[in-house]
């Protein structure tokens, strides 16, 4: 049986049916995710490519650590955390949140926490691509607000990159 609660940082691409069997079980009453891609545009210009970098060891711990505190927060079953690195065409997959529980609602509501969490706290660092050439891509005041809500205070949107 594979681990409920799983984290992994890769360069591969993954495969979303796949991640979600491996959560289901007999306790299982509600599978949510979230699948996160490059969009084709960075402020308003066309995107050739995103780059991510992160310190390894370091977002894994980060992100399990996310993940105890979610699983302090919902009832869950599992949950999995995918999040590629590297560099990524429009179109790809970039990250892959889902969530396993008995019940509806504790999933919904783990996998946005995940995500709001995710996109704020995680030490990643995008660099977005375009014919102008290469930018640092900044945090947002409404990400810091997403997570927010969930009584967790985020100041990145002040700046932050390598």
């Amino acid at each position: 049986m594979a681990e409920p609660f799983t984290v992994r940082v890769q360069t591969a691409d993954f495969d979303v049916g796949a991640e979600l069997a491996r959560l289901h079980g007999p306790t299982v009453g509600a599978l949510a995710s979230f699948v996160g891609t490059v969009r084709a545009e960075q402020d308003g210009a066309p995107l050739e490519a995103l780059h991510l970098e992160h310190y390894p060891g370091m977002t894994e711990r980060a992100i399990g650590a996310m993940l105890d505190e979610a699983r302090s927060r919902f009832a869950l079953t599992g949950a999995t955390v995918v999040h590629r690195v590297g560099t990524l065409a429009v179109g790809a997959h970039i990250v892959l949140v889902a969530t396993a529980s008995g019940h509806r609602q504790a999933a919904f509501e783990a996998c946005a926490f995940l995500m709001d969490y995710l996109k704020t706290q995680a030490p990643f660092w995008k660099r977005a691509h375009t014919a102008t050439g290469a930018q640092w891509v900044t945090a947002s005041a409404t990400d810091d607000a997403a997570l927010a809500r969930w009584g967790v205070a985020s100041a990145n949107a002040a700046g932050g990159q390598p």
